[in-house]
């Protein structure tokens, strides 16, 4: 199985973290911070500066710890319940495409005027969309190169504005210089998306060289360098333009250069400002898959999104959807700036404050841990700065009328990964696969017609052939839908052995053998059976299963276990719903044709698959014999 490829050093994660880091804040927060706290703003983004910088210790802490793809998801499970960490993976990934969103609606009102076409500006985003996910398709490397490059444009475009706006400055801009504590928290609030995005580069821990000290490193010096940044841009920006102008503007930088350049010196800089929105977009479109990519290798996400490609060395699956997800995202909130970047403002809050939580519970919980970095006064800071950020989010709701309404919409998207999660336990879980089948148990019984018609259950026996007078093994028997027509077909002198997960499933299936007076089947409770066949399962002629391929969890040790049992030329029918609703995506192995033959040839059987077609769902068919080791096929 391929693996993800080490390749990345120090100077692409740092133009990696600089690039995502750097939020909208940058380019529209002169005007934002002017709106709320007037010349107040430079202080602000000292505050807010100084605080990013902090809790950039908070990532590089975590990821010298656990230098995996999965990031804040990765950091959680360590720190948290299997569900709330899933939760922290599933907020992580909806504020990732948030940001992704925000930063290309931005970067489109940036280079186009709100009043343009609005399929234009839904094709040119969906191109660059579409053009990065791809460059993030066939290699990091690749991507790596052009968020250098990126970021490289970026920087010199700030650098464009800061020097010549530095000798442009008119000092009596400054005056009245207002401190309202309560203004300046709210700015502050709007302001933090400016550092959103420090999870990024985590997500690249497994393709980084030494990523426990490159990535801490990296973390640190890039928030710096964006703080530094953000406050010489406001600085400037309040001396060249009177900060009560700037807070009406829908384009600061923009009216800056103007000011500095005239109209073709605007032109330019609009498309540098373009440029490097794009390039912090391209961030996370890179790292999200990532993060996917986690969530799937511990079956807390689709499990085909954890392949990784054999020749690019990437998460290609994952990538492919993240596209499809980042273009449905846009084409929803394109246009929405304000009420987007609302919406992201405490999600993005609420999944730090848990992070930052998670660096003193992990000193106390996995103490003995090596960590290359260390958050300073941790004690004292972790808990200072998470009631700096719960003072912000008051703040916010306390002084803009709309935010209860803004939270609640952002509770609905968080509330949306109980039930996934829920489906995804009951789609992998064992344990709670046993609970729901045995709660589920008489709406099986009653629904059976439905679940698996007459049709398909007289298909489905007649391939093992006459079994007259033979013993047959029914691995996964549930309700006795098959278990009767087996019962019938072996008489006389005939056995049945029906094995089951469910102690509810097996006691309807006694029932109703009990009443047909069946006394030749014999019922055995196995709450592993999705790892082995009963040790009390004795020699069998055939062998036939329906609905439990999907649930196995080592498929090859239970064919095995089975091959065992059978003569040679023992009959197996194995049967399995697939393409549920004909939506949702079944377990990866069943999904190949030939992947099903390989498997059970070398099991040591010889087999047919097939598919056919049903109302709601599909079936596979897997039939055939044992064969001899010396015949590989029959």
């Amino acid at each position: 199985m391929a693996e993800l490829k080490r390749v990345l050093g120090f100077w692409t994660i740092l133009c990696l973290s600089i690039g995502s880091i750097m939020g909208t804040g940058l380019f529209f927060g002169t005007s934002i911070g002017a709106h709320y706290a007037g010349n107040g703003a430079i202080l602000a983004w000292i505050i807010l500066t100084a605080i990013a910088i902090y809790i950039s210790t908070f990532f590089g802490e975590l990821v010298s710890m656990y230098p995996s793809a999965g990031g804040i998801y990765e950091f959680s499970k360590h720190a948290y319940s299997k569900f709330f960490s899933f939760m922290m993976g599933w907020l992580a990934w909806i504020v990732g495409n948030l940001t992704t969103a925000l930063l290309v609606v931005a970067a489109i009102d940036y280079l186009l005027p709100s009043s343009t076409d609005f399929w234009i500006k839904m094709g040119i985003s969906v191109a660059l969309i579409v053009m990065l996910n791809l460059v993030a398709y066939f290699g990091i490397e690749q991507s790596g190169f052009i968020i250098i490059l990126l970021t490289a444009l970026t920087l010199g475009t700030f650098a464009a504005i800061i020097f010549p706006g530095a000798l442009h400055i008119n000092e009596q801009y400054y005056f009245p210089f207002t401190v309202k504590l309560s203004v300046i928290a709210v700015a502050i609030f709007f302001l933090t998306e400016s550092f959103f995005g420090w999870e990024s580069a985590t997500y690249l821990a497994e393709e980084t060289k030494d990523p426990e000290k490159v990535i801490p490193r990296a973390l640190v010096m890039g928030t710096l360098l964006v703080g530094i940044i953000g406050i010489s841009l406001t600085i400037v920006s309040f001396g060249v333009i009177p900060w009560s102008e700037l807070a009406k503007s829908n384009a600061p930088l923009s009216d800056v250069a103007k000011i500095l350049f005239g109209d073709f010196g605007k032109s330019a800089i609009n498309v540098g400002i373009f440029a490097a929105l794009i390039g912090s977009a391209a961030g996370g479109i890179v790292t999200m898959p990532r993060l996917i990519l986690a969530l799937a290798r511990d079956k807390l996400f689709i499990a085909q999104f954890s392949d990784v490609h054999s020749r690019f060395r990437t998460p290609y699956k994952a990538i492919i959807f993240q596209a499809i997800v980042s273009i449905a995202v846009f084409a929803i909130v394109v246009g929405s700036y304000d009420t987007l970047l609302s919406t992201l403002l405490p999600l993005a809050l609420l999944m730090y404050i848990f992070t930052i939580l998670t660096v003193p519970i992990l000193r106390i919980t996995e103490k003995e841990l090596k960590r290359s970095f260390k958050v300073p006064f941790v004690a004292l800071g972790s808990f200072a700065t998470i009631g700096f950020i719960v003072f912000l989010i008051a703040s916010w709701v306390l002084y803009e009328p709309g935010a209860i309404k803004i939270l609640m919409l952002g509770a609905s998207l968080l509330s949306l990964g109980i039930p996934i999660f829920l489906l995804l336990e009951v789609y992998y879980n064992p344990a709670v696969i046993v609970r729901i089948n045995d709660a589920l148990a008489y709406a099986t019984l009653m629904s059976e017609m439905f679940i698996l018609p007459p049709k398909v259950r007289r298909e489905i026996v007649s391939l093992l052939g006459d079994i007259r007078g033979k013993r047959v093994l029914e691995f996964g028997c549930s309700v006795g839908t098959l278990t009767v027509r087996l019962a019938d077909e072996v008489k006389p002198g005939g056995k049945v052995y029906a094995t089951d997960l469910s102690k509810q499933h097996l006691a309807i299936s006694k029932w109703r053998m009990k009443n047909r007076g069946h006394s030749h089947v014999v019922f055995l409770h196995d709450e592993h059976q999705i790892n082995r066949v009963h040790p009390s399962v004795p020699l069998v002629d055939a062998v036939i299963s329906m609905g439990m391929m999907g649930y196995l969890q080592d498929v090859k040790k239970v064919l095995l276990e089975i091959r065992e049992l059978l003569p040679y030329n023992g009959r197996i029918v194995f049967v399995d719903y697939v393409d549920y609703f004909k939506v949702l995506p079944n377990v990866p192995w069943l999904s190949n044709d030939k992947m099903i033959e390989k498997i059970f040839r070398e099991a040591g059987f010889s087999v047919f698959v097939t598919r056919k077609k049903g109302l709601l769902w599909n079936y596979v068919y897997v039939y055939g014999i044992k064969f001899h080791e010396n015949v590989p096929f029959i």
